[in-house]
């Protein structure tokens, strides 16, 4: 099975990589692969050209196995649709299970993306979830999955199951981190300390 994160990673920081690594130790994901987007259809434009953002993603990952980077949205004209690139990676890795690695604010907002009926017929959703979460069955009643009980039940088919996994979430943004550089406070701790040495040097240019 194969892990997606999509998002801006404007810039990425620890609230990305801890539940990436749990999700992928947790379920058993051979690899989890982050892929920025180039135009996000629902916000406004990255605060980081995407040549920054690639080389910050691509040292934060560096030194784990299993994480990769994935370039296919910045290469793709116009939008980035998430089914467009689901639809690309199930075509890439046929014989395997996709999981699309959400988080909850994320997930209830999966009714605004383009095409977002679509998406269950390309992959699994895996909506991260805080420990003593409870789940309100409304949230997928409009939804064309399959709510899953176990990591085991998603290598079972390849595409249209939701499991609700709880990890370690960590309250940090991006956009409080870019808040926090424009008023000149330290952003240590807050995403790997690589990272932060690169993003002061952009910032500083």
């Amino acid at each position: 099975m194969i892990g997606i994160l999509g998002g801006t990673f404007d810039p990425v920081h620890f609230g990305h990589l801890r539940p990436a690594l749990e999700v992928m130790q947790i379920i058993g994901l051979r690899q989890v692969r982050f892929v920025p987007n180039s135009i996000p259809p629902h916000r406004q434009a990255p605060w980081l050209n995407s040549e920054n953002r690639l080389e910050l993603l691509n040292t934060a990952i560096a030194d784990q196995s299993g994480f990769v980077l994935d370039e296919r949205e910045l290469r793709r004209q116009g939008r980035s649709y998430m089914v467009d690139t689901l639809a690309s990676l199930q075509q890439e890795f046929a014989s395997e299970s996709i999981c699309l690695i959400l988080g909850m604010d994320a997930f209830l907002g999966l009714r605004q993306w383009y095409q977002w009926q679509r998406i269950p017929q390309f992959c699994h959703l895996i909506v991260t979830t805080r420990p003593g979460f409870e789940f309100d069955s409304g949230d997928i009643d409009d939804l064309p999955v399959t709510l899953a009980t176990s990591a085991y039940e998603l290598d079972e088919v390849t595409a249209g199951r939701i499991l609700l996994q709880s990890v370690t979430q960590l309250d940090i943004s991006a956009s409080a981190i870019r808040n926090m550089l424009a008023r000149g406070q330290s952003v240590r701790y807050l995403l790997p300390d690589p990272v932060n040495d690169k993003l002061l040097k952009m910032v500083k240019n």
